[in-house]
C-alpha cells in the first residue's frame, strides 16, 4: 500500500508516544521507509535508541547539530518525504505550526516543507477543548493540514474525553488515504526513463550516461498526489519506483512500442535518454578484434523518435505531453526549436555539459519552455524538481 514511500515521523513529547514505536511498525509493514524525529520531550517518553532500531534510521532532534546538517540540512530532511506525520502532536507542537514558530527541529522542518501533513493529536481532555486549541485546529485545517483523531476514550490522566492519540492502523490508513487520493486521483501518466541500449553485437551495445534517477522521482512524486502510473524504463541501476506498473525495455523500438501498448493515456513524461541511432546490421556473433582490419566500421542507421510519434498522434493524444532536451550549448534556442519540432506541449530543458554534473548526478538546473512562457527553475534535488513538476501538472489539470 505505501511501498516506496518515504515518511518523515515527528514524534512529540507526551505519554502517547509510545504509540508512535507501533506506528512505525504498522507504516514499514506497507512498505514505507520512516524517518524519525524526535521533539527532545519527547525522548522522556520513548527512547531515541528504540525508535532508531525500529525505524533502521538515524534519529534527528537537534536543529544545531553540525554532522546531522553535513549529513542532511534541515530544509532537505523537511522536503525529501512524500509525507509528514506528526504523532502524538501535543498541544504545544499544534500551537507553534499554527503560529508559524520554529524554535526547534521539529517545529522548523514544519515550517520549511511543502509537504503534506498529518497530524494525530494528544493531549489532555480540557486541552483540546480549550478554545485557543480548537482556533489553532482551524487554523491548521485552513493551512492544509490533515488530522487523524484524536479520539474518545480514558485518559492517562484518569479523565474521559476526546484527546487519545489515534490507534496506529488508523493514522497508516489516513496517510494511504492521502497519498493515494492526490489531485491527480483517476489520471494515467505514462512515463519513460533511463537510457536505451542499441546492442552492436551480443556483448557490445551503445548507450548513454543517463542513471534514470530523475524519471523514478518523478514516477514518485506523481504516484503520490494519486495517478496511475506506467512506468516504461531502459537498463538502469536506479531503484525503480514501486507504486507503478514497471516496464522494463533495452531498445528505443522496445521503448516506442511499450508507450504505444499504454495509449492511452492522461499524460505523457519522455525523461528517458533515447539513444538516437542504432547499428544497422547488429552481428550475431562477437566481432573478434582480428576482424575489424584496424579500423572498425558501423553503420547506423536513425531510431524512431518517440516523443514526436506520440506528439503528432492523430487519435488518443495525450492532453498533455511533456519532453526533455538534454543540451549543452545554444540552450534555450535548440530546446525551444526541439518543442516546435516535436509537436510537444512542453521541453523541460537541462544543460548536460560535463561540468555541470546532471547526466547521472544528483541534481538538475530546470527550464520549462511551453508555448505561452520559458520558466527557469533554480539548481534543486532531482527530487524536488520532480516534486515542482508534479505540482506544475496539478495546476494544469485543474
Amino acid at each position: 500500500m505505501l511501498n516506496g514511500r518515504r515518511i518523515l515521523l515527528i514524534i512529540g513529547g507526551g505519554i502517547a508516544a509510545y504509540k508512535s514505536l507501533q506506528l512505525i511498525r504498522e507504516l514499514q509493514k506497507k512498505g514505507a521507509e520512516v524517518l524519525p524525529v524526535m521533539t527532545k520531550s519527547a525522548a522522556e517518553f520513548v527512547t531515541p535508541l528504540s525508535v532508531s532500531a525500529l525505524s533502521k534510521n538515524k534519529v534527528f532532534s537537534d536543529l544545531f547539530d553540525l554532522n546531522d546538517e553535513a549529513e542532511m540540512g534541515h530544509i532537505e530532511l523537511s522536503r525529501s518525504s512524500d509525507l509528514i506525520i506528526v504523532a502524538p502532536a501535543t498541544a504545544n507542537l499544534m500551537a507553534k505550526m499554527a503560529f508559524g514558530l520554529a524554535t526547534d527541529l521539529p517545529s522548523t522542518l514544519l515550517l520549511a516543507t511543502d509537504t503534506p501533513v498529518l497530524i494525530a493529536p494528544a493531549m489532555n481532555v480540557r486541552m483540546w477543548e480549550h478554545p485557543a486549541t480548537q482556533n489553532n485546529c482551524k487554523t491548521l485545517i485552513n493551512n492544509g493540514v490533515h488530522f487523524s483523531g484524536p479520539d474518545e476514550g480514558d485518559m492517562a490522566c484518569g479523565e474521559f474525553g476526546f484527546g487519545r492519540m489515534s490507534e496506529p492502523e488508523i493514522i497508516v490508513k489516513a496517510a494511504s488515504d492521502i497519498l493515494f487520493n492526490g489531485p491527480l486521483k483517476g489520471k494515467h501518466i505514462v512515463i519513460t526513463s533511463g537510457p536505451t541500449h542499441e546492442p552492436i553485437d551480443p556483448v557490445r551495445y551503445i548507450a548513454n550516461r543517463s542513471s534514470g534517477h530523475q524519471g523514478c522521482e518523478i514516477a514518485n512524486a506523481l504516484t503520490s498526489l494519486g495517478a496511475k502510473v506506467t512506468f516504461i524504463t531502459g537498463p538502469s541501476n536506479y531503484k525503480f519506483p514501486e507504486s507503478c506498473e514497471i516496464v522494463t525495455v533495452e531498445t528505443a523500438i522496445e521503448m516506442l512500442d511499450a508507450v504505444e501498448a499504454n495509449m492511452p493515456c492522461d499524460i505523457a513524461i519522455f525523461s528517458a535518454a533515447v539513444s538516437d541511432w542504432r547499428v544497422e546490421k547488429k552481428n550475431t556473433n562477437k566481432i573478434k578484434k582480428n576482424q575489424s582490419k584496424d579500423v572498425l566500421k558501423i553503420n547506423f542507421i536513425e531510431n524512431p523518435d518517440i516523443l514526436k510519434t506520440i506528439s503528432k498522434m492523430k487519435m488518443n493524444r495525450p492532453k498533455l505531453v511533456i519532453g526533455f532536451a538534454a543540451e549543452t550549448n545554444n540552450l534555450i534556442e535548440n530546446a525551444t526549436e526541439k518543442r516546435i519540432r516535436k509537436g510537444c506541449d512542453w521541453i523541460l530543458l537541462n544543460d548536460v555539459s560535463p561540468g555541470t554534473g546532471i547526466m547521472g548526478g544528483n541534481e538538475n538546473h530546470i527550464t520549462l519552455i511551453s508555448a505561452d512562457e520559458i520558466q527557469e527553475w533554480p539548481r534543486m534535488s532531482k527530487t524536488a524538481v520532480a516534486k515542482k513538476l508534479g505540482q506544475k501538472i496539478v495546476d494544469y489539470s485543474k
